[in-house]
């Protein structure tokens, strides 16, 4: 199917379209969800955990909410055929849902834990891109936007963060891939890589991280609506530009000088 037109692909994803968000029941995922059904968009949140989707979602009349597991294929094509019943398309996919995984030496890390972060990680993401891409090229008007979630340990590691930052290294090729092959489609791919967003999952961070000197320090974080702020950014711009990559950290965090 060819590209259709500019502005029918700009009103469709820019103005109100369908979003899916994957680790919708907290942390970023819940803000970014949020953040999006604010701004007008449609959302459909996607996590483990339904009664926490629901929390989430809070009843919004332009809500979905999908218990999802992003590393069963079945589950997210799931997913996807009920956004598809629900709305008819898919505008925009944020891939969040992420996890720590084991920490140590590689030598410490047991495989089925590293299996357990790739599957997720890697593998969820691929998954739900693959499904959204899918969507992209076959509606009317064509087109979409996936943003993924890579972090600053797609750059450079943490002290025994092997299978998190070999993931996240791989979601920038994912989404280099994807931005190459979603040009005849107007399909556009840009990633954010974010440092120290104050959630749950990293609240440890702030009372104390191990340092590569192998100190242990508290390190600042920064208000994760600003995270949701810039992927409303991303989503809002036509499909014919694209922000590749965003760091977004906190500013005096030990990231810059630490690689």
């Amino acid at each position: 199917m060819p590209v259709t037109g500019t502005d029918e692909r700009c009103e469709s994803a820019c103005m109100g379209g369908v979003a899916v968000v994957t680790g919708a029941s907290s942390g970023l995922g819940e803000v970014i969800s949020q953040a999006l059904l604010g701004a007008g968009w449609r959302v459909a949140l996607a996590g483990r955990r339904a009664e926490r989707l629901e929390a989430v979602a809070g009843g919004h009349p332009e809500s979905l909410t999908v218990p999802t597991d992003v590393s069963d294929e079945s589950s997210v094509a799931a997913l996807f055929s009920a956004v598809r019943d629900r709305w008819g398309r898919v505008d925009l996919l944020v891939n969040n849902a992420g996890t720590f995984g084991p920490g140590g030496t590689v030598d410490e890390i047991a495989v089925a834990d590293w299996k357990a972060a790739v599957a997720t990680n890697l593998t969820g993401s691929f998954l739900c891109a693959r499904e959204a891409f899918a969507a992209m090229r076959s509606q009317d008007p064509q087109g979409g936007r996936i943003v993924n979630n890579g972090s600053i340990s797609a750059h450079v590691p943490r002290p025994g963060s092997a299978a998190y930052t070999a993931t996240k290294h791989a979601i920038t090729g994912l989404t280099r891939s994807l931005s190459l092959d979603g040009r005849a489609f107007g399909i556009a791919c840009g990633q954010i890589d974010i440092g120290n967003a104050a959630t749950d999952m990293t609240s440890g961070i702030a009372t104390g991280a191990k340092q590569a000197d192998g100190s242990v320090r508290p390190e600042p974080t920064f208000d994760a609506r600003h995270v949701a702020d810039a992927i409303l950014y991303m989503a809002s711009l036509p499909l014919e530009a694209n922000v590749q990559f965003l760091t977004v950290t906190a500013t005096t965090m030990p990231f810059i000088g630490r690689g």
